[in-house]
């Protein structure tokens, strides 16, 4: 087990790039340098990871470690994945409970406000063009983003993932896919991650415990990677934090190595100021668990479960209805927030050109906008 946590703790520390990066990075070392899994096994789990709510490469790393040495492998997998990031994200969060009033930490919020704003339109276009390439679902994608300008808020959210799911279950379905295999699920965990899921919005929970609620209720629903995070947390925790304390969290886990779940570290500090250390852990924690809990409960039934047509159709709405979420948004909050002039539309378009045509590394950019946001 501590063999396993060595070598994603060390893969922590350098994984840059967002989920795909990771992904490269865990195929290289796991399957191709140490040989811990078969390509065909890696591409499979890979598979469950994508279709479901969560962090991809946090779920494929727990799944790894799952797989070499149980479940104390898969939790030492992600502390070690995560833990660096982890660190970093909750150093930014102490940093700016003593200096958020500061001349120039005002203005390096200014820049990563609007580098989030480039970041969230590159991953709209990126995400359109991988999940609506058909008619119906570039209209689910439009449809859920018009819902949610006009009703913002969880709720909305939560009603557009449903319908969407139920159109892509009724009008993208595979003919002829289906299979007569049993599903053989792991109905503990399955149970566990419903039952936090149905019954902590109906308690009356306070201070830690709510932190823990509705970072859990986000994570069961972020499907499309980490940049969707961003809209549902904003959702979820907009009368308790500041749109501008949102962006810049979003727009620093960019710059961190490994997960960009890791925002809720940030988000949690802030949130429990008088223990920002716990904050974190609990939000940390939260976010992370509902996906850690759909891979155990599905991973030795997934063939089955993703071979039946109405799910494979569900997943398809899905990922549109995600495309939708994130393009409204881009609208609110990030582009509300950070364009504040003619300025800074140019320079967000100039950025989103150096990142999308001329592939512009991140950590290129982020010191960049840090800088013009003294300018600004």
């Amino acid at each position: 087990m501590l063999h396993v946590f060595w070598q994603f703790f060390k893969l922590g520390w350098i994984s840059f790039g967002g989920p795909a990066a990771h992904i490269g990075y865990f195929q290289r070392h796991f399957v191709q340098k140490l040989g811990w899994l078969p390509q065909e096994r890696f591409a499979s789990t890979l598979a469950l990871c994508q279709f479901l709510p969560g962090p991809a490469s946090s779920q494929l790393g727990f799944a790894i470690g799952y797989q070499r040495a149980g479940l104390g492998g898969a939790l030492a997998a992600f502390v070690g994945f995560t833990l660096p990031s982890f660190l970093l994200m909750l150093g930014l969060g102490l940093a700016g409970q003593h200096y958020a009033s500061h001349p120039a930490a005002l203005a390096l919020v200014t820049g990563l406000k609007l580098f989030a704003l480039v970041v969230v339109a590159d991953a709209v276009l990126t995400m359109a063009g991988q999940f609506c390439r058909q008619r119906l679902t570039l209209t689910i994608a439009v449809l859920s983003a018009a819902l949610l300008w006009l009703l913002p808020g969880l709720i909305g959210q939560f009603v557009v993932l449903l319908a969407a799911a139920l159109a892509g279950a009724l009008l993208l379905k595979k003919e002829g896919a289906g299979t007569s295999q049993s599903l053989g699920l792991n109905w503990p965990f399955l149970l566990l991650f419903l039952g936090l899921l149905l019954v902590m919005p109906l308690l009356a929970l306070s201070g830690t415990a709510a932190i823990f609620a509705d970072f859990y209720q986000a994570g069961s629903l972020v499907f499309g990677g980490g940049h969707v995070v961003l809209p549902l947390l904003q959702g979820t925790l907009a009368g308790d934090l500041s749109q501008e304390v949102f962006l810049t969290g979003y727009a620093a886990a960019q710059a961190m190595p490994g997960p960009m779940f890791t925002l809720a570290s940030f988000l949690g500090a802030e949130l429990l100021p008088a223990m920002p250390v716990l904050g974190a852990l609990v939000a940390t924690f939260g976010i992370f668990l509902p996906g850690f809990l759909l891979v155990l409960a599905l991973q030795h039934s997934w063939q089955a479960l993703a071979s039946r047509p109405v799910m494979a159709g569900a997943v398809q709405g899905i990922n549109a209805a995600v495309v939708g979420l994130l393009l409204a948004a881009l609208y609110q909050p990030v582009f509300v927030s950070s364009v504040t002039g003619a300025p800074a539309l140019a320079a967000a378009a100039l950025g989103l050109l150096a990142l999308r045509t001329f592939k512009c590394p991140l950590l290129v950019l982020i010191p960049a906008f840090m800088l013009l946001g003294f300018w600004l």
